[in-house]
């Protein structure tokens, strides 16, 4: 525990600067920049000083804004408009980051996608945005692709553009898997606003980590956030567990970005190993994106303090966000946090009752009354409830103090003999197995009980059935424990901690009625 008397003093101070900062912007929207114009202010004050690394390669803040302003003119004389959505298909890279620069500066937007998308989910991701031109299509999609060295070519004018600002920063794809593409177009512009580095806590003398790839909301909000305010970003080409602790040693990272699977794998690394790297410069360890299990929550607040393991919850759509660090945590156990910035969220029952503390319904959230909308979909339609209510599709509950806690997705329950079972609770026991590396959990038809609960596991070799089915007994009432274990030698979560767990069922339903 912190030697702090309010638990809660960490959260409380970032909620409080938000308030100012929002404040003061209302006041004084005429003193707003655009990220373009204030990357140039970077540049001004910084120079030569670095700005990002990527495997060795470095560029500094007067390179990432002089090369940018040629890109910005580039895009512009291939058909590049302000308000376009210009698909970037590109994996981590220095390049990404100089594309995003380059296209706020012609007043465009970003549109990332993963670089290993197969053609046709590209193409019609890339007809969904509309952009007139692709950046790194390794393939034909109907319109042109330009690498960013193809697009540096087409003009060496680096002097400084006009200050303009896109009307939407960012527009990820959807992490669902409907099947049909989504984007989730922000309703923030490209200004310069401070609000991220106060909500993620990054200073300019901070030293920011990014394992995971930029084409995802998290890694891309956070990375920028960084750059924002004028600190550093090292940047990994994807996740490697020993890797990232030996870059926390060799730059002596103070802010990391994180979701669960990281957080499991450096965890489990060999104690040797660890031993290995001085990672007591890191100050702040940010997890989203997925349900982080109890025990590997304490056991980073364990290994590098409560003060320093930070928790978000929200969607991409930007509608609320709740945050805590491991002081709130340890006396709100599996929270992940009070809301910020004045947004709403609450519990419903099945009827859109509101529900009092400590039931569970479906989670709800707003915006605060007369602020903009934060996203509009391209591809669906968003559907918020009387009164401006919307869900992301969670289940959970809210505490007496406010702490929402979540149960799982609504789509992913599985009902099984009547019964309420949630993945994510079923995937922390499973987990929590020293041999495991990763799980998945999914409902398969039974024509007994409906459903029957089945895990796909990634262990480490080892493992078998029966052990695993007795470390399950201990923590498991009996219907929420698997039925059935398949063992995969694959990675079931991505590089941003996302499962598809329907693509998953749909597969092994496939299967089996093929057989």
């Amino acid at each position: 525990m912190s030697a702090n008397s309010n638990p809660a003093a960490a959260t409380d101070a970032i909620f409080a600067a938000y308030a100012a900062r929002a404040a003061e912007m209302a006041a004084h929207p005429e003193n707003l920049v655009s990220l373009g114009a204030q990357l140039g202010r970077h540049a001004a004050a910084k120079g030569g000083e670095i700005a990002v690394t990527f495997e060795g390669q470095t560029i500094s803040w007067g390179d990432l804004h002089r090369r940018s302003n040629r890109l910005a003119r580039a895009l512009t004389a291939k058909g590049v408009k302000p308000g376009d959505l210009v698909t970037i298909a590109l994996p981590n890279s220095i390049g990404f980051i100089e594309i995003c620069y380059g296209l706020w500066k012609a007043g465009a937007t970003p549109q990332p996608v993963s670089s290993r998308l197969p053609e046709a989910e590209l193409k019609a991701i890339a007809d969904l945005a509309g952009g007139p031109i692709i950046i790194g299509a390794p393939f034909e999609t109907g319109r042109p692709s330009f690498t960013v060295d193809e697009l540096l070519a087409v003009s060496p004018d680096e002097s400084d553009l006009p200050d303009i600002f896109s009307p939407s920063w960012k527009a990820p794809t959807s992490g669902g898997s409907t099947g049909r593409p989504k984007l989730i177009v922000s309703g923030a512009s490209s200004a310069s606003t401070g609000l991220m580095g106060i909500v993620w806590r990054i200073g300019p003398d901070d030293r920011v980590l990014m394992p995971g790839p930029l084409y995802h909301n998290g890694p891309l909000i956070t990375a920028f956030a960084a750059l924002e305010v004028g600190a550093p970003v090292v940047l990994m080409p994807k996740f490697d567990a020993e890797k990232t602790l030996a870059l926390i040693d060799q730059h002596k990272i103070t802010w990391i970005y994180t979701v669960p699977t990281m957080m499991g794998r450096m965890f489990r690394l060999p104690e040797e190993v660890k031993a290995k790297y001085d990672i007591s410069s890191l100050k702040t360890l940010w997890h989203l994106a997925a349900p982080c299990p109890p025990w590997l929550k304490q056991a980073w607040i364990d290994w590098i303090g409560p003060d320093a393991v930070m928790e978000l919850y929200g969607g991409t759509e930007g509608v609320a966000s709740t945050i805590l660090d491991g002081n709130e945590w340890l006396l709100h156990r599996g929270s992940v946090g009070r809301v910020v910035g004045g947004a709403e969220i609450v519990a419903f029952s099945p009827d859109l009752q509101r529900l009092p503390p400590g039931e569970t319904g479906d989670i709800y959230m707003r915006r605060p009354e007369g602020t903009p909308e934060t996203y509009r979909y391209l591809g669906a339609d968003s559907k918020p409830l009387d009164g401006g209510w919307e869900s992301i599709g969670d289940i959970g509950w809210l505490d007496e103090d406010g702490y929402l806690y979540l149960a799982d997705r609504r789509t992913d329950m599985i009902l099984v003999g009547g019964a309420n079972v949630y993945p994510a609770e079923v995937e922390a026991a499973i987990d929590d197995h020293p041999l495991v590396q990763s799980s998945c959990v999914i409902g398969l038809p039974d024509d007994d009980l409906g459903n029957k609960v089945h895990a796909i596991v990634q262990a480490k070799p080892g493992l078998s059935e029966a052990d695993l089915f007795a470390h399950l007994a201990e923590r498991l009432v009996i219907y929420k424990r698997p039925r059935t274990i398949e063992f995969t030698g694959e990675p079931l979560r991505d590089d941003a901690g996302k499962v598809r767990r329907s693509q998953l069922r749909a597969e092994r339903i496939a299967a089996t009625t093929a057989g």
